[in-house]
């Protein structure tokens, strides 16, 4: 980060600590799946809705607070959805029933579905164009170091604290609300007098829906990828192998450990070989580890496939956050790539309930139903991804009056 501005070193941290504890929080609950289903007296595909609805309402807090971001600003958007997400995760943990847990996940999801998208055009607008590549990559990776978090606190605390004691533990993300709002600046492309000029964000996604389609076609496929190959995955380990809190916490840091590795290795690469052909490459990487990941018996090979897994997984997302922000109007930027993310996050939002329920289909086999959706989207991600186009290395400029146009792209 040589030659960089304190301003920028800033905005990076932030966005990635954002991200991080977001990612934190939503994953703990993947943990807890059978205790909550244990306290409530239900079935844990019934606990799965809380995930269900997490994601589905995701796209609300894209639209809602990306359209906040492209109007008011960057950085305030930021900060208030930073505040939401962590009080709402404290008062999950004060739960009485699963409905009343099902209906604060679910406003979680709109807080969760916020960050994304504003902290990620907030940082691709700041900092250097050549830089793009790596910092995707690193502020991808903050969804498995959330992870990663998340399984530590698991693997330590859950005998002591129980779940009701983790979700209390997801309030800390509020403290970067502090930092933000002291080292953190607003993005350079944004301006108050633009944001008022042109009008709503709905004109400029309007006039772009044949782009808006393909993407969130797109991430649908690749939440699919992430949250089929994620969300599960704990619950595979303590019902079908029988593990205990502590191996499957190091498992799951193994996992993640290799999805940070590959989320910056990959990023950094499309800055060299291109954004399409990267995310084609880690997609099509993880169908040689799928039977490693999902039919190994011993702990040892499934810490090993499930690294691997995670490698190639978080290797393709890496690439995401600068290819929607590249492939995003000028003046809806602040909306376009979350809300895209968002609403693919809402058609895949049935991931968990739909594993659990093919698990149950063949007798309790969550290895198969986890390799079933991992490697049909690999090969989907894939094809879409070749047929799509990339706008690497687009100009990000002054946001203007409605008369602006997108970026120019290209297929090569």
């Amino acid at each position: 980060m040589s030659g960089w501005t304190n301003e920028q070193k800033h905005v990076v941290a932030a966005s990635f600590l954002g991200w991080s504890l977001d990612a934190f929080d939503f994953f703990l609950l993947v943990f807890v799946l059978k205790d909550i289903a244990a306290e409530f007296h239900t079935d844990i595909s019934n606990v799965t809705l809380a995930i269900l609805l997490t994601l589905a309402m995701r796209p609300v807090g894209a639209f809602v607070f990306g359209r906040a971001a492209d109007r008011f600003g960057r950085r305030p958007a930021l900060m208030v959805d930073i505040l939401l997400y962590s009080v709402l995760e404290f008062a999950s943990g004060f739960a009485p029933n699963l409905t009343v847990l099902i209906v604060l996940r679910a406003l979680y999801g709109i807080a969760m579905g916020g960050e994304w998208g504003v902290g990620a055009s907030l940082t691709m607008e700041t900092i250097p164009p050549h830089a793009r590549g790596f910092v995707s990559g690193l502020l991808q990776s903050g969804y498995p170091a959330g992870y990663f978090m998340a399984s530590i606190v698991y693997g330590v605390l859950f005998p002591y604290i129980g779940w009701r004691g983790m979700f209390m533990v997801g309030v800390i993300p509020a403290l970067l609300v502090l930092y933000i709002r002291r080292t953190v600046p607003e993005s350079p492309s944004w301006s108050k007098q633009a944001a008022v000029e042109r009008g709503g964000t709905l004109a400029v996604l309007k006039s772009h829906w044949r782009l808006a389609i393909y993407a969130v076609v797109l991430m649908t496929a690749l939440n699919f990828f992430s949250h089929g190959t994620q969300d599960i995955y704990p619950t595979f380990l303590q019902e079908q192998h029988k593990l205990t809190p502590h191996v499957v916490s190091i498992i799951a840091v193994i996992y993640n450990i290799g999805a940070i590795c590959g989320g910056i290795l990959f990023g950094s690469l499309s800055e060299r070989f291109g954004r399409r052909r990267c995310i084609i490459i880690a997609a099509l990487l993880s169908l040689p580890a799928i039977p490693l990941w999902a039919f190994a018996s011993n702990p040892v090979v499934l810490a090993v496939g499930a690294f691997l897994i995670q490698f190639t997984v978080q290797g393709a997302w890496g690439i995401v956050p600068v290819h929607l922000n590249e492939l995003s109007p000028d003046t809806a930027r602040g909306t376009f790539p979350g809300f895209v993310y968002q609403l693919g996050n809402l058609l895949a939002s049935v991931n968990a309930t739909l594993q659990a329920g093919l698990a149950k289909h063949f007798g309790g086999d969550y290895g198969l139903a986890l390799a079933i959706v991992a490697g049909t989207v690999a090969i989907i991600i894939a094809a879409l991804t070749a047929a799509g186009t990339e706008a690497k290395g687009v100009v990000f400029t002054q946001a203007e009056p409605t008369t602006a146009r997108g970026p120019q792209i290209t297929t090569a």
